[in-house]
């Protein structure tokens, strides 16, 4: 169901520190009544400090764009529930912890081996791997992550010292009670956010919430039907940041009742 939104107004709290939480609050008048959205920073459980993920070998199979992708995952378990997924509701795999295999900033696709094989595009491919909660949170940590290019080219030259945006979640359709609470994650390379740095544009259904802070958030007030999701890198002048991801384009989820 598509909805006319007339904006009436946006609350934003920013925060440069890892102790305040960040939340922002959108009123909205659709044509049938008001919809009030909140997004906040959710919590982290646990910063799993120590887990590690490391791309040991991608290599060319007989068959044309296909790779084997093999990968070693250290001090975190692949196919198990995260401890505590049950209080987070929100929509969670029932197939456990995995690895969010991102390529090319298309929608990712979960791994619960470290090794499998995928078909890759035409010319130069980016490959954005990470660790994941069960929720489908991604872990920050620092070394929970992996970034290969394979097919490089001048052309679509990806620098890899450059400011990155990837999109994570929401993907896909939401049905019951995991509609109701929505989580946004993305996954950031070479950059911070601050209330004078670089920050995050979200855009839900044509309207813009400012990010300040690399964190889980949750989204609440989505009523059921489609909405289209996107998020910006920018600078500390509300400028996009060069880079290949750092505008995610339109991303459509569903919500059913």
């Amino acid at each position: 169901m598509k909805y006319l939104y007339l904006f009436i107004a946006a609350i934003t709290i920013f925060s440069c520190s890892e102790s305040t939480k960040q939340e922002t609050i959108t009123e909205e008048q659709t044509t049938e009544k008001t919809v009030t959205l909140k997004l906040y920073e959710a919590e982290v459980n646990n910063e799993y400090a120590d887990a590690e993920l490391k791309l040991n070998q991608s290599k060319k199979t007989e068959e044309d764009l296909t790779y084997n992708f093999e990968y070693a995952v250290s001090n975190y378990e692949l196919m198990q529930q995260t401890e505590g997924a049950e209080m987070r509701h929100c929509a969670n795999s029932g197939k456990g912890q995995h690895i969010h295999f991102i390529l090319n900033n298309k929608a990712y696709k979960a791994k619960y081996e470290p090794n499998f094989s995928e078909t890759l595009d035409e010319g130069e491919n980016v490959i954005l791997s990470f660790l994941s909660r069960s929720y489908h949170e991604s872990i920050k940590n620092g070394k929970a992550h992996t970034i290969e290019i394979i097919n490089a080219n001048e052309e679509n030259s990806f620098d890899v010292n450059g400011s990155h945006l990837f999109y994570s979640r929401p993907k896909g359709t939401y049905k019951g009670e995991d509609g109701k609470k929505i989580l946004v994650d993305f996954f950031l390379l070479n950059t911070k956010l601050s209330k004078t740095g670089n920050k995050v544009i979200l855009t839900v259904d044509g309207t813009d919430m400012t990010i300040a802070k690399w964190a889980p958030f949750f989204l609440e007030g989505l009523q059921p039907g489609e909405h289209t999701f996107r998020i910006k890198l920018v600078d500390k002048d509300g400028k996009l940041i060069p880079g290949r991801f750092n505008d995610s384009g339109d991303r459509k989820i569903t919500i059913e009742a």
